[in-house]
């Protein structure tokens, strides 16, 4: 049973807490607000710094108050227990609300749309898509703003560790990756927690499951393979479950919990995407390290993963083109309207070069797209075909030379 001196006392700590703690200013900050009718929605997968995000926010603004659900002294929060918030929230005279995790209390989409409706501003984070589909879509329809806050970016984890931009420093970013609490105390047991909680606390509570390792075996085999297409038929024999749509059911959980995306090919006809098998990738190459499978460093796939974390979370819909017997790695859409097509070759060599332009050459007349890029680990060229024009550059190159939400 929670009590009111149990919010009052939660609210106190949590917001010392999240307001004493320093930490590096993340470059998604400037673009969640709270705003007058819509409830602010930030997610992303676990420990990649949502809460510390609130914490930045805290501190630009007043009366305001901050509470974190999941919390132990908080389980078994209900819905009648709103009130006893609501008691706190009017003796604080509070009029900016940040919830932190707050889908874990069943019935919260209707208390923030109360809310909402009562004239307060409201910044929910949570480590769920689900946030932004089947609870937000019942009661939250045009009234919520939402955001994704990825692990460190590149350019975060030069900032944070005061590194030049370059072939070094990208190159221990890719074995690295960006976890926070990771770069700060390089244990790799942070890691493993990380996925632990995912697998039970994000998984197969909320879902209800039994078993837990027919999906560690499968979350193994898809980090152990990104930049491959997967598909569930396929892939029921080797996770030893007996029919495909558990294995799409897995896929699902998997991406809300952000540890993994799928990448499709493209198509015009939704139908085409959805029947081809998609591409997988995984959040952060830090992660990949500490759990992937292979013995080889993968660096080709890491680069290309890579590239893939960079288009998303400058908000691109991303897909790959497997056209005549060429594929192309990534198809950048905004609005849907194709805007780059881009080839990642590790090491761009004499061997692998017509396959590789071939490639993305075929993507260029696809389109009718006048150039692309082809992104390497450390090489520069321009190469002309049948007068289109290739862009070879090294991919810190182009992450620091092209801003937010362009190519």
């Amino acid at each position: 049973m929670i009590s009111k001196v149990d919010i009052e006392k939660n609210v106190d700590a949590q917001t010392a807490k999240i307001r004493g703690t320093s930490s590096f200013p993340r470059a998604l900050l400037p673009e969640v607000k709270a705003v007058d009718g819509y409830a602010t929605i930030v997610t992303g997968i676990r420990r990649s710094g949502k809460s510390t995000l609130v914490g930045q926010l805290l501190r630009k603004c007043r009366n305001h108050l901050y509470l974190n659900f999941d919390t132990p002294s908080l389980y078994g929060f209900r819905m009648e227990d709103f009130a006893l918030l609501d008691a706190v929230i009017k003796e604080r005279k509070a009029r900016n609300l940040f919830f932190d995790e707050i889908q874990v209390v069943k019935g919260w989409e209707v208390y923030v749309r109360g809310k909402l409706d009562e004239g307060y501003k409201v910044v929910i984070t949570g480590s769920n898509a689900s946030l932004l589909s089947r609870e937000l879509g019942t009661h939250l329809t045009g009234r919520h703003i939402s955001k994704t806050l990825y692990p460190f970016s590149y350019a975060e984890f030069c900032g944070l560790k005061r590194k030049v931009l370059g072939e070094r420093s990208f190159h221990e970013y890719l074995q690295l990756g960006g976890f926070p609490q990771y770069l700060k105390f390089m244990d790799e047991e942070i890691l493993q927690n990380l996925v632990n909680d995912i697998v039970y606390r994000d998984i197969m509570v909320r879902y209800g499951l039994k078993e837990d390792l027919p999906l560690k075996k499968l979350l193994l085999h898809l980090i152990g393979n990104i930049g491959n297409p997967v598909s569930a038929t396929s892939l029921k024999n080797v996770i030893g479950v007996k029919a495909p749509q558990t294995i799409l059911d897995y896929f699902s959980y998997l991406e809300n919990s952000y540890v993994v995306q799928f990448v499709p090919k493209f198509s015009y006809s939704f139908k085409v995407q959805q029947v081809n098998p998609k591409k997988v990738y995984c959040v952060d190459m830090g992660l990949h390290s500490a759990m992937s499978p292979s013995f080889s460093k993968d660096l080709g796939r890491k680069l290309e993963n890579t590239v893939f974390l960079e288009l998303v979370r400058n908000k691109f819909d991303v897909f790959y083109l497997n056209e005549n017997g060429h594929e192309c790695d990534f198809i950048a859409c905004q609005n849907n309207e194709p805007k780059v097509a881009i080839q990642v070759c590790y090491d761009f060599t004499v061997e692998n070069r017509e396959r590789e332009v071939a490639g993305l050459a075929e993507a260029l007349k696809f389109f009718k797209m006048e150039s692309g890029l082809l992104l390497t680990l450390n090489q520069t060229d321009e190469i002309n075909v049948e007068g289109k024009r290739v862009h070879v550059m090294p991919v810190w190159k182009w992450m620091e030379s092209h801003v937010r939400s362009r190519v």
